[in-house]
């Protein structure tokens, strides 16, 4: 199939043009941020995080790195968010300081939740919101952005139509093309076709769903399969979600009062996204269905229906502690039910299978996405992706928010679509992309990365740090004691070990060995370690460390003491 493209809607001279730098979100799931450039001035489109992958020991998030901005602050003037999930607003409060406090501006839930978000965070001077309404249009000269519907697993989520001197940029933001939206507002089609008749310059479109075939079910598929379930289940049912989905909350609860149950709201994310989406009118749920945790043990178990999160199977989640047995009040018996109504994120499949064979020795029922139908995409799979290109009709494409191989398949697909392979263009975070009337080109790279937050640091934390958490979880750690005569060389105390995660202290005779290491270094008497206590303690690390390897094959990480008197 091809298509026949139109001239780019904007009459633009030869020199105008428009720079695309991704710095999260491409080449990644999560962490979406993208930086739009024209005539010297900066719309940044969405700000979010990413949960931290299994070698991000003790590390609470990953948020962009945005020194490429650093000097670039008063050039922005609109941070745009296009829905509320964590991998597009989530970082938000730890860097909107360092990107100059721009005005924000997104949908009524998109500000909600991030107003709940910011109030956490105490920021000082709070940052100036603003509320748009889809289908409505923004100036920030020199663009001019128009709002349209992109249907989602969250609500009142949007994608942009950006126009530009340079031409119309289309960015889809998260989308699926559902059919039969549960609150009518589909993916505006009928706007992207527009754009298409207008002539779009550069489409940047989602790649995540892009190995899947065919079209992504409707949201509507969920709540039939809660039907079904529900009316079946004789003790508590409990849903396991993700708390921005309030389309699949919502099925969740009208199952629930179609069958006569209570509702628990548990989880501190399920209860603030719970509260906002009340409080905005997305969410219906009378105050008579509501019960607390106290309420539980006056009402028969077939009466109970409880909605939380923790479907990834997150340490300390209300769903881990229940499935552990560790939850005071969530005590699961024989006949309970437990929907996991959420997709396996690459990465957490083995705590989300610990999760489950716990919910089974609980005696509970667990239905989840590999056997039963509990879970369908908020993203567009294959013909559907292809359906927006053939309505866009861009003269160039470039895919987003996905990982690699997804970038690569997006592109070939646009090809598929009748695109030229020079049009689509593969590029990465840190990769600028500048497009005119006459063409297109990358630049050379700029400073990207991952930001990585550990409780109250932000950037604290590098690559060498997260080198020794590893070191210390694969090898152990031991610290070597050792007192000498001040100035000199005789030991008065001590080789003496303490060691964490390392064959045991009691292991006498095998520190003794190590001590001898120690004690021989000493005997050789040099000189330039009378003088430089730090190049002692340097030879000493390298003489253990070359003992335990040697005798053990083990690499813990030492640290010696050197105390004088």
């Amino acid at each position: 199939m091809t298509f026949a493209r139109k001239p780019t809607s904007v009459a633009a001279p030869a020199d105008e043009s428009v720079r695309i730098l991704p710095l999260g979100g491409l080449g990644e799931i999560g962490l979406n941020m993208m930086v739009v450039e024209c005539r010297d001035k900066i719309i940044l489109i969405d700000c979010g995080l990413m949960f931290p992958e299994s070698n991000m020991m003790g590390i609470d998030y990953a948020i962009p790195d945005v020194i490429a901005l650093a000097d670039r602050c008063s050039d922005i003037v609109g941070l745009i968010l296009t829905h509320g999930h964590e991998d597009h607003i989530g970082a938000v409060p730890f860097l909107l300081e360092r990107l100059g406090n721009p005005p924000i501006f997104a949908t009524a839930l998109t500000l909600g939740l991030l107003q709940a978000k910011l109030e956490e965070h105490e920021l000082e001077p709070a940052p100036e919101m603003r509320r748009i309404d889809p289908a409505a249009r923004l100036r920030l000269p020199p663009f001019e952005i128009e709002f349209f519907r992109a249907a989602h697993s969250i609500v009142d989520g949007v994608g942009l139509a950006i126009r530009t001197p340079a031409g119309l940029v289309v960015h889809t933001g998260d989308f699926k093309l559902d059919p039969a939206p549960l609150d009518g507002q589909g993916t505006d089609l009928q706007r992207l076709a527009h754009f298409g008749d207008e002539g779009t310059l550069l489409l940047l479109s989602d790649s995540t769903n892009v190995e899947s075939p065919g079209h992504t079910p409707s949201e509507r598929e969920v709540g039939k399969r809660f039907a079904e379930i529900f009316p079946r289940c004789r003790g508590w049912i409990l849903v396991a979600a993700f708390a921005s989905n309030i389309h699949r909350i919502q099925q969740a609860v009208d199952a629930a009062l179609a069958n006569k149950r209570r509702i628990l709201i548990t989880g501190r994310s399920m209860q603030m996204v719970c509260r906002v989406a009340r409080d905005l009118g997305y969410l219906r749920l009378p105050d008579h269905a509501l019960i607390g945790l106290d309420d539980l043990g006056s009402l028969p178990r077939d009466r109970v229906f409880i909605i939380t999160t923790g479907s990834q199977g997150e340490f300390r989640s209300v769903l881990s502690r229940v499935a552990l047995g560790e939850h005071k009040q969530l005590q699961l018996e024989q006949g309970d039910v437990v929907i996991l109504s959420s997709k396996f994120i690459p990465g957490n499949e083995k705590s989300i299978h610990h999760t489950i064979n716990n919910l089974y020795r609980r005696g509970a029922e667990v239905y989840y996405q590999t056997l039963h139908p509990v879970h369908v995409s908020g993203h567009a799979a294959r013909d559907e992706l292809k359906e927006v290109i053939s309505l866009v009709r861009p003269r160039y494409f470039v895919p987003i928010h996905g990982e690699y191989r997804h970038l690569v398949q997006h592109a070939r697909l646009a090809q598929e679509a009748g695109m030229e392979p020079e049009d689509t263009l593969v590029i990465e975070n840190g990769r600028p992309l500048r497009v005119s009337r006459q063409g297109c080109h990358v630049e050379e790279a700029v400073h990207s990365g991952r930001t990585l937050v550990d409780g109250k640091g932000v950037g604290d934390l590098g690559l060498d740090q997260l080198r020794d958490r590893r070191h210390l979880a694969h090898h152990g750690m031991v610290v070597v004691q050792v007192t000498l005569e001040q100035g000199g060389s005789r030991i008065l105390g001590g080789p003496q070990f303490h060691t964490r995660g390392f064959i045991p202290e009691e292991e006498k005779e095998y520190y003794d060995l190590a001590g001898e290491v120690i004690r021989d270094l000493l005997a050789e008497g040099n000189p330039d370690f009378l003088d430089d206590r730090n190049l002692l303690r340097e030879e000493m690390r390298r003489r253990l460390q070359r003992f335990f390897n040697r005798t053990l094959h083990k690499r813990p990480l030492i640290l010696p003491l050197i105390l004088e008197r």
